[in-house]
């Protein structure tokens, strides 16, 4: 099913798209390919929303910087200095966050108006992005498809093709709230990463990849997250062909339980401590699947170079469950 869902200034339409199946209902926007709504029930039958999203068009236009359940691109996470060098030469992107780039610019995917056509039990959504866009090189084709399988799991695919080199990562910025409202600092997290990537004050990676062990990084065994994070985890499965099980999210007072599937080598704990109104600090948990922040000025990471005739392919699938 499709409706409209508002009207941008420049007269382009909104659409919003619902998907079932399994007991579990996602809404879908064609405004940054956003992730608007995800009801799913609790451990006694009744069903909540567990994402944060905005009930109209105009709350995502008028608070843009959270990128709430957004597509991100083209480089999900920060770029230091908003530039890169590749095959010799050096792009300067479009700073957004102090001097750094942040989700792909000033425009990136989340501010797009995708592409929608059906798919298998889902959505397909596309894009082209235009030589040049945010000072990244190569015009890039996106596809990126949302579907429900029979167990309810929401899989998201990705895929993306360019005609010159570039750099490409690509995630969803959805904020999940297991309780369907108030804090999700009580939630327990479960996430397989032995390390991670430290930060400096402008949270670019420093090139370390650290220890988890005796740190409040360390959620081998589950735990509550608490508030204070943004930041990169290396998964200890590295990159992989198919989604592997990383991370479980729970919510001890609802029973709700998110599983994590993903082929990406990282994943972005932020616990909003910095969102803005109408929502309060950790009143969501992002759990970004992602290659590292800043991996086109670290060639020691896992590389997200893009070439004429590959094909860019990472897909991530969110399990719902309870106990």
């Amino acid at each position: 099913m499709n409706e409209l869902f508002g009207t941008l200034s420049d007269g382009t339409p909104v659409h919003r798209w619902t998907l079932e199946r399994a007991g579990v209902r996602v809404r879908i926007l064609s405004y940054g390919g956003i992730l608007q709504d995800v009801e799913v029930p609790d451990r006694d039958g009744r069903t909540g929303s567990v994402v944060l999203g905005f009930s109209d068009l105009d709350g995502y236009l008028r608070h843009p910087e959270p990128f709430l359940g957004a597509l991100i691109g083209r480089y999900a996470n920060r770029i230091a200095g908003a530039r890169f060098s590749l095959e010799g030469v050096t792009h300067a992107l479009a700073p957004n966050n102090g001097p750094n780039s942040l989700h792909g610019g000033a425009r990136g995917f989340d501010k797009r108006v995708w592409d929608v056509s059906p798919a298998e039990h889902g959505l397909r959504l596309s894009l082209v992005s235009p030589h040049g866009e945010e000072g990244f090189p190569g015009r890039l084709e996106v596809s990126v498809t949302y579907a429900l399988d029979e167990r309810g799991a929401l899989g998201i695919a990705y895929e993306a093709v360019t005609d010159a080199p570039t750099h490409v990562n690509l995630t969803n910025h959805s904020y999940w709230n297991l309780a369907g409202s108030g804090s999700a600092a009580g939630h327990e997290l479960r996430l397989d990463a032995s390390r991670f990537t430290p930060s400096d004050e402008e949270l670019i990676p420093t090139g370390e990849l650290a220890d988890v062990s005796g740190t409040r990084f360390d959620f081998r065994a589950a735990r509550k997250t608490g508030t204070g994070y943004d930041d990169n985890f290396v998964l200890d499965k590295g990159v992989t062909a198919e989604p592997v099980e990383v991370a479980e999210l729970y919510d001890p007072a609802s029973g709700r339980v998110l599983t994590v599937a993903t082929t990406e080598p990282g994943m972005q704990l932020y616990t909003a401590d910095h969102i803005g109104e109408p929502f309060s600090p950790g009143d969501g948990i992002a759990l970004e699947t992602q290659h590292f922040p800043d991996s086109p000025n670290r060639p020691e990471f896992p590389s997200t170079v893009l070439r004429p005739g590959e094909v860019f392919r990472s897909a991530t699938v969110y399990g719902f469950g309870v106990r």
